[in-house]
């Protein structure tokens, strides 16, 4: 029961902070999206570190992990969001936008797991 919880609370915290960055970032309809690939890039950039620093101490399954991982960044980050926004995209006949768009989230998503995962070598 303790894991479910904060697994719950991890995750509305990670899903206010998302829709507080869609607040702060306010895109129209048809443009670019910033504040989803935002939320993205900050959820990826801090399960790379939460997991290099868990992988650091050897504890896969611990309180933070459950917290932080699986609950925030899970409520943070959003595929289904990025799959609205470029099925979007495909139906208005923006290929480019498209193209972008999913070539920038994975290749950057990437990238800040590997910045975050790096970074414990340097912070910790």
């Amino acid at each position: 029961m303790k894991n479910i919880l904060l697994v719950f609370l991890g995750g509305g915290l990670g899903s206010i902070t998302r829709f507080l960055i869609g607040k702060w970032i306010q895109v129209s309809k048809n443009s670019f999206p910033w504040s989803t690939l935002l939320a993205n890039f900050i959820g990826c950039f801090l399960i790379g570190f939460l997991l290099g620093w868990i992988l650091k101490k050897q504890t896969e399954r611990s309180d933070l992990y459950l917290f932080a991982a699986i609950g925030f960044c899970g409520g943070l980050t959003t595929f289904s969001t990025f799959s609205m926004e470029n099925l979007h995209f495909l139906r208005s006949g923006d290929l480019s936008t498209f193209i972008g768009y999913t070539l920038l989230s994975i290749l950057g998503g990437l990238l800040f797991v590997g910045l975050g995962h790096s970074a414990v070598k340097v912070f910790l």
